[in-house]
């Protein structure tokens, strides 16, 4: 098995036939492993995230779409009951005086009018009731189709979304064993208090700041929306909904959701959201040169200088 980056920790073979282990990896070398990591952890995460957002949708579309069907039925059932009832009642009434010999034969001019009045409006109410019935049929049939194409699409979504928790849970398998090497694996507090932001953000930035710096030293978990852990792109929403805005649920849809509202990079205010290139991180700017966000598996929900972020930047913006 190839050696990569120095980092495989395998046996080799001496002269002797004596097996020992590799050498441990330098830092250099496990840090730049991590970062790579990191990186591929990044993507998959919030492809998992999207896949689990779009399965929700589609599942809820069915759940809504399943109601009104079962709705529409009830109603089909209601209209055959009133189309029968009417029938009945024709019957009953005797309502064949519209046809020409009852007209002729009657014995009571206004009773023949009167019967003739009658069962025109029944004629009417009937013609509109059955009307009713076939468009609340065609209806039913549409609305079915749509919630069989709706569950199709969701159980699609379903499947899509396990194979990528199986990629995450072996990425972080790995990214723990490394950090474990490295005696640098933080557990964190989901129940940790944070800390207090005392920046120079004002209005809706200094709520969605106070809540991050709240967060901090929280276990980054990956599809974490809180509140005893999050991935970044889960803390970014829930620190900007305490400030009365929502956001998408993951990076991709954070940064497309913010297209119109796009600024430079060497414009940031505090509360601006920092995405890296690739998207695959996205953190939040908390003004002075410092950032706040939830890094990795491994890490906790930090505060660290902008100027020592370890990713190339894509852009920001600004909710």
């Amino acid at each position: 098995m190839p050696v990569a980056a120095g980092l495989a920790f395998g046996l080799v073979l001496t002269p002797m036939g004596a097996a020992i282990a590799d050498p441990r990896p330098t830092l250099s070398q496990a840090k730049a492993k991590l970062e790579k990591l990191n990186d591929r952890a990044d993507k998959v995460v919030d492809r998992f995230n999207t896949a689990n957002e779009r399965y929700k949708k589609a599942k809820s579309g069915y759940t809504k779409l399943n109601t009104s069907y079962k709705r529409k039925l009830e109603t089909v059932a209601d209209l055959r009951t009133q189309v029968v009832g009417m029938a009945v009642d024709s019957y009953k009434l005797g309502t064949d005086v519209t046809s020409w010999p009852g007209l002729v034969g009657t014995d009571n001019p206004d009773a023949a009018l009167n019967g003739l009045a009658v069962a025109g409006q029944l004629a009417q109410e009937r013609a509109q009731k059955l009307a009713a019935f076939d468009r609340e049929n065609r209806g039913l049939k549409i609305e079915r189709d749509k919630a069989e194409d709706a569950l199709e699409a969701a159980d699609k979504e379903r499947d899509a979304v396990e194979k990528e928790r199986a990629e995450i849970l072996k990425l972080i398998k790995e990214q723990k064993k490394l950090l474990d090497r490295l005696g640098a694996y933080n557990p964190g507090n989901p129940n940790s208090t944070g800390i207090k932001y005392t920046g120079p953000a004002s209005g809706s930035a200094a709520a969605v700041l106070r809540f991050a710096y709240a967060q901090v030293g929280k276990p980054y978990v990956y599809g974490g929306t809180g509140p005893g852990g999050y991935d970044c792109s889960g803390l970014t929403q829930a620190a900007w909904a305490a400030a009365g805005v929502s956001l998408p649920r993951t990076t991709w849809q954070q940064w497309s959701w913010g297209a119109n509202r796009r600024v430079s990079l060497d414009d940031l205010q505090p509360g601006d959201l920092i995405f890296s290139e690739g998207l695959g991180h996205v953190s939040i700017y908390a003004g002075n040169g410092k950032i706040v966000h939830a890094p990795q598996t491994g890490d906790v929900v930090k505060v660290v200088n902008l100027s020592d972020y370890g990713r190339n930047l894509v852009g920001a913006v600004r909710p």
